[in-house]
């Protein structure tokens, strides 16, 4: 099979496609034969030696994948050869196979392309975890999402307002018809409005920026309100200012969750909640995709097409 991988830290340069041997699943495990790979900020975080890599060198990117089930390990009774699957994993997305815990894994929504299931998982997990397990939003709700057009943001925004919740959303101003068909009621142009003059009174919010923005959305909960954050290694202060602050404060570091992905793919399959796939690349083109969802200017997710 061919596989992207690295086996030191550092730029696009690092990254080199080669032939490897296709791998075995183990106990637990499933072979998917991968049709398409999301490409996800820590992808090249993770190169650059900046994130977490299990395992030792080569390392293959991609947390995010959707394809066929073509062997099951030891121990697997959820999923048989031939199921379409997506799910997320500790890398090696980026490869035609992949071996990973079937317990990550979720059956695709039959209406979803590959491109848009595979666009899903990390994304949609983070939104989940941090505002319906963590958050417990829920209708009357006051909710801040900042990068609300970006990847996850653009999920976290509809799976909010699918719980009922009143939603501020922080974009440049040229993604706020964007934010709008997403469903955000108050759309906030970081670039020459302050957040914490426009959303008031916030039950939770979501920092996926990080720096200063972490401080500052302090302002705008109410007394107990709670700020979860995604960027855990700059989140601009710590849990001490939240506690002066009368907050709550919560870093996330998403979790790979089968059946959290099977309650999402509910809401994928009758599109209560949409991936919009900002661009799609062929495999070839990982070291471009990559360094297209680093420059952080992407609406939605950008996807890796094995098949293209």
């Amino acid at each position: 099979m061919r596989r992207w991988a690295h086996h030191t830290f550092g730029g696009p340069e690092v990254l080199q496609l080669a032939e490897a041997r296709r791998p075995e699943p183990g106990e637990g495990e499933i072979l998917l034969r991968v049709h398409a790979a999301g490409v996800n900020p820590v992808d090249a975080l993770t190169r650059r030696g900046l994130a977490l890599q299990p395992g030792e060198p080569p390392y293959v990117p991609g947390w995010d994948s959707s394809g066929t089930v073509e062997a099951v390990g030891d121990g697997v009774t959820r999923f048989r050869a031939g199921d379409e699957v997506f799910g997320m994993s500790a890398g090696g997305a980026y490869a035609e196979y992949l071996t990973a815990p079937a317990d990550a894994f979720a059956p695709k929504p039959a209406g979803l392309s590959h491109v848009e299931a595979a666009a899903a998982p990390a994304a949609t997990l983070t939104a989940w975890q941090a505002l319906v397990l963590l958050g417990r939003v829920g209708p009357g709700h006051k909710v801040l999402v900042h990068a609300a057009a970006g990847g996850v943001g653009h999920l976290a925004v509809q799976i909010a307002k699918e719980r009922g919740a009143f939603v501020y959303g922080t974009a440049r101003a040229a993604g706020h018809d964007f934010l709008r068909a997403l469903g955000v009621d108050e759309p906030i142009d970081y670039t020459t409005d302050d957040f914490v003059a426009v959303a008031r009174d916030v039950d939770v919010a979501l920092d996926l920026v990080g720096g200063e923005y972490g401080p500052r959305t302090l302002a705008t909960l109410v007394p107990g309100g709670l700020l979860v954050t995604a960027i855990v290694w700059d989140t601009g202060f710590g849990k001490t200012a939240a506690k002066v602050a009368g907050v709550r404060f919560a870093p996330l570091q998403v979790a790979p969750s089968g059946e959290q992905l099977g309650e999402i793919a509910a809401l994928l399959a009758d599109g209560r909640v949409r991936v919009h796939v900002d661009s799609v690349l062929p495999f070839e083109q990982a070291k471009e995709a990559m360094e297209r969802v680093a420059t952080r200017r992407t609406r939605g997710k950008v996807a890796l097409d094995m098949t293209a």
